[in-house]
């Protein structure tokens, strides 16, 4: 069985992956490879984000990696909260209070227009690939439904009618912006 590490210590993450890369790869957590370290996210790009994670892992540990970064953009922020979507509420504050932050910043505005966008950066041998997936949708006034992670009780995607929240696991494993760019990571990982 081929093994890769995705540089995430994040269980949902980790078991939507998981969930769907399921071709006979075994997946490995950051723990998995002893790897505690906080990596920091400096860049400005998601992109650039998930190549940091990804060059950390393979040049302290020597595995092949990927790594992602997500974002949602929201139109009516100019973007925001974009590549500070997991801390958009602070370093130490949690997703509950990232959305809080997101849905009082969107009140009184029309525009709910939003898209989540995830990249993915693979260093397989030494050699970076980048992938990427979106999906588009729509931001809620309230956090609707209790399964997901992150802002899925505030987003709609597009053509559902309900929130990732709402919609589950299952569905979300299909059409999210995360198995968008991992259909791709798999395809090429698959060739």
């Amino acid at each position: 069985m081929d093994k890769i590490v995705f540089a995430t210590n994040n269980e949902h993450k980790l078991r939507e992956i998981r969930a769907i890369i399921h071709d006979g790869t075994e997946v490995l957590s950051l723990a998995d490879i002893g790897c505690h370290a906080d990596i920091p996210e400096t860049a400005d790009t998601l992109e650039g984000n998930a190549l940091i994670k990804a060059h950390f892992v393979y040049d302290n540990y020597g595995y092949d990696c990927f790594a992602d970064d997500t974002g949602l953009e929201v139109e009516a922020l100019d973007g925001a909260p974009g590549v500070h979507t997991a801390r958009y509420a602070g370093d130490n504050q949690d997703s509950q209070a990232n959305m809080r932050k997101l849905l009082q910043e969107m009140k009184g505005k029309d525009n709910r227009n939003a898209r989540f966008r995830t990249a993915i950066a693979l260093l397989q041998g030494g050699e970076e690939h980048l992938f990427s997936g979106e999906v588009s949708g729509t931001i809620t006034t309230e956090p609707l439904g209790n399964k997901g992670f992150g802002y899925d009780p505030v987003f709609i995607p597009e053509d559902t009618g309900l929130t990732f929240a709402q919609l589950g696991e299952d569905v979300k494993n299909h059409i999210s912006h995360r198995a968008r760019a991992v259909a791709k990571l798999t395809e090429f990982l698959n060739k």
